[in-house]
């Protein structure tokens, strides 16, 4: 079974979601999503196996948020804005067996595994 966290190493929740798959004996792809920022079909393509969506994936406290006035954005430019800002997207992300899961909380992710 393959298993990849969009992961933040800065975030609290993204730490935690990470060990709790290692706790249970997974080592995930780990990828730093805003160092290897996803395109924006990548982004679509999760929103549809989250079933979510932009604007329930898109963190709406970060400044870039309000400097880019996005809360009367539609769901392409909400896309396209986190294409272009990765801090925007939801985090942690866990993917695999064609699901994912959003850790807030951690314990989110194990109903994909």
């Amino acid at each position: 079974m393959k298993v990849t966290i969009w992961h933040n190493p800065r975030c609290t929740k993204s730490r935690l979601t990470l060990k709790l798959l290692q706790d249970r004996g997974i080592e995930p792809e780990i990828i730093n999503y805003q160092k290897i920022p996803p395109d924006e079909a990548e982004i679509s393509r999760i929103l549809g196996l989250l079933s979510m969506s932009p604007g329930e994936m898109i963190r709406r406290g970060e400044n870039i948020y309000k400097e880019l006035a996005l809360q009367d954005a539609n769901d392409d430019q909400l896309i396209a804005a986190m294409a272009s800002h990765p801090i925007l997207i939801e985090r942690p992300i866990v993917i695999t067996n064609g699901k994912a899961a959003i850790g807030r909380p951690p314990e989110n992710v194990l109903e994909v595994l």
